[in-house]
């Protein structure tokens, strides 16, 4: 028969393997780290891609399409979305409205290593049924500091790119609570689904390509120029 003090120490030692098996697998911030960490690496991977140069097209709902372009040497990007188009340069951040005839577009002082583009020159993008990389990225920089977020990820190809995925749950105090987005390896937006600010956005990439034509740079042909650079 067991001694005393042997029946003890095996206790001990199966109360230490259970509360040891608790840990690993209930402990919200042990596993809040893992999905976190997730979340952070891909907004990094995103963020690195402003060194690329790369054209992508997307699809929209309704048939509609939108372009993300980006180019360096000079730094410059430009998004054409359903109405409008967004072309941040070395110039000026300039804003267009293609609805009316002709386009009319708003120059505004170019941003600057230290001041960019105000989030606000995106949201006629975001409006659209559109997402740009900077209102993904202001998402998924929410969901790392969120402790609480759900997240699923897997992988999948995207216009023959490769990309990472993830679905995330309950991002407090963003524009988009819940959402899936994909990122390529490249860091490029692979696609997105969620309401953003009460829009419905459902994108996916459909081309990419590692050149851009001069031409996306430029304001539409016959536009009507608003120059608020001096304001």
């Amino acid at each position: 028969m067991p001694s005393t003090r042997l029946r003890l120490t095996t206790a001990a030692l199966l109360a230490l393997a259970a509360t040891a098996g608790c840990s690993d697998l209930d402990d919200p911030a042990a596993q809040g780290l893992s999905r976190n960490d997730l979340v952070a690496d891909l907004a990094a991977q995103l963020s690195n891609a402003a060194a690329l140069t790369y054209e992508a097209t997307y699809q929209l709902p309704g048939g509609k399409t939108a372009t993300i372009a980006q180019a360096q040497k000079p730094l410059r990007s430009a998004y054409v979305y359903p109405g409008g188009k967004l072309m941040v340069t070395a110039d000026a951040t300039t804003e267009c409205r293609t609805t009316t005839k002709p386009a009319t577009c708003t120059m505004t002082a170019p941003a600057t290593p230290t001041s960019p583009p105000s989030p606000t020159v995106f949201r006629g993008a975001d409006a659209s049924g559109m997402i740009t990389p900077a209102t993904l990225l202001t998402l998924l920089n929410k969901a790392v500091l969120d402790p609480d977020v759900q997240v699923d990820q897997h992988d999948t190809t995207i216009a023959g790119r490769h990309a990472t995925c993830v679905e995330l749950t309950g991002v407090d105090g963003a524009a988009a609570r819940d959402f899936r987005t994909c990122v390529t390896n490249e860091g490029v937006l692979g696609s997105f689904s969620g309401m953003l600010n009460q829009t419905n956005v459902d994108v996916a990439m459909t081309h990419y390509a590692d050149q851009v034509a001069e031409e996306t740079f430029k304001t539409p042909p016959a536009a009507k120029l608003i120059d608020r650079r001096g304001t």
